[in-house]
């Protein structure tokens, strides 16, 4: 019986933390090196299913806690907060594009040029589990996931318009239209269960998205507008157990335990490379997202509220560094645009290594929040400033 409560609680804290994205990869860093004919006949049968498919649930999710993030009393609500994680994700979008533009001209790997919306990935279920860690569970979050969204959407619109069938244009919008007007219908009559919304709705929005050009795995974003919502505060996921966010009626409840399957499955369809030396062409994806993208945030931040949008509450500038490092790990999701973009080769080899290597933004992320004395370290900014206050007075 203790057997069974200790990998209840494992299982829960995985599940909480999103360790099943690290723990995916890991287990399909070592199968590609170790069996690569087992893995790559595994990840090629599940990749559409999973990278097409099941990730529409993984976005539709995370959109539905931003959306209640933005309420009364949440950490993005009013515009001029909501707006800045979003201007961000675009000021770091350009950043990570022209480093990575620039340092694959400064070379000799012009193949390399036509990656560029690699660097547009984030690595959600990482880089939340980096702020979660590193900042708690309070609007750094929100402020992450809303990003995540807006960049990775930017670059699956341009990997779904470049791989688009023309023919099927007049289709698509069609069905899109459809699908909103059934989700509008079931809304009004206050259906009890989220799953007609899914099953039908979200059914036409697929093919619609499928047929128009754009990626599938954003199909359930139009829908999550259209379903329960309950304001969530800064403390994001410390509801009560028996609270809203735990009706049958929420996505949050519905979808908790499948999208961490996907995730996890996710992480081991994309993740399995075969290790090979680090070519020129590797550092470009990291240059992009580990030098341009936080660089490209912060600028476009800083312009913002100049202008007068709003840091979200209680998150500083000090906090707003870490996420822009921890933000720079596109890892996963790296991957699969890297797939999406190159036809398997050296090119996607060298592509996918260096989405791999931008885990080492975790190390930049914890990296800050000591320095900066933020998050879990904030008790040692507290003591560090103490002591140069005492030294001051020394003085």
């Amino acid at each position: 019986m203790n057997g069974i409560n200790v990998v209840n609680r494992a299982v829960r804290f995985a599940v909480e933390h999103f360790l099943v994205v690290p723990c995916g990869a890991a287990v399909a860093l070592v199968w590609a090196n170790w069996g690569a004919e087992s893995y790559f006949w595994f990840a090629n049968r599940l990749a559409f299913a999973v990278n097409n498919v099941g990730m529409a649930f993984f976005f539709a999710m995370i959109v539905q806690e931003v959306l209640e993030a933005t309420m009364p009393g949440g950490a993005l609500h009013t515009w001029r907060r909501a707006t800045l994680p979003i201007v961000s994700a675009v000021g770091g979008t350009i950043g990570a594009i022209a480093a990575y533009e620039a340092f694959v001209l400064a070379g000799d790997e012009r193949l390399l040029l036509a990656g560029w919306p690699i660097v547009c990935a984030i690595d959600g279920g990482l880089a939340f589990l980096f702020v979660q860690f590193l900042l708690g569970k309070g609007a750094a979050r929100p402020f992450v996931a809303l990003m995540a969204i807006v960049s990775n959407a930017m670059g699956l619109i341009v990997i779904g318009l470049h791989q688009q069938s023309a023919h099927l244009w007049l289709a698509g919008p069609l069905l899109i239209a459809c699908g909103l007007v059934v989700n509008v219908a079931l809304m009004r009559l206050r259906v009890r269960t989220i799953w007609l919304h899914i099953a039908i709705g979200g059914t036409m929005l697929w093919w619609g998205f499928w047929w128009t050009g754009l990626h599938p795995a954003l199909a359930l974003v139009p829908i999550a507008p259209f379903l329960p919502r309950s304001p969530r505060g800064l403390n994001l996921f410390a509801d009560s157990p028996h609270g809203p966010h735990d009706s049958p009626r929420h996505l949050e409840h519905v979808l908790r335990m499948p999208v961490q399957i996907i995730m996890l499955l996710f992480a081991l369809v994309n993740a399995g490379t075969v290790a090979h030396g680090i070519e020129r062409g590797a550092w470009a994806v990291p240059v992009g997202a580990l030098v341009g993208r936080p660089l490209g945030m912060l600028i476009a931040v800083s312009v913002s509220v100049a202008l007068g949008l709003r840091l979200p509450h209680r998150l500083g500038w000090r906090e707003l560094v870490v996420i822009a490092c921890a933000a720079s790990c596109s890892f996963t999701f790296g991957l699969f645009f890297a797939t999406a973009v190159f036809p398997i080769g050296a090119v996607l080899t060298e592509a996918k290594v260096g989405a791999l290597s931008t885990i080492t933004g975790a190390l930049v992320a914890t990296s800050a929040a000591w320095l900066l004395g933020v998050g879990r370290f904030e008790r040692r900014g507290h003591v560090r400033t103490q002591k140069r206050a005492y030294r001051l007075n020394q003085q």
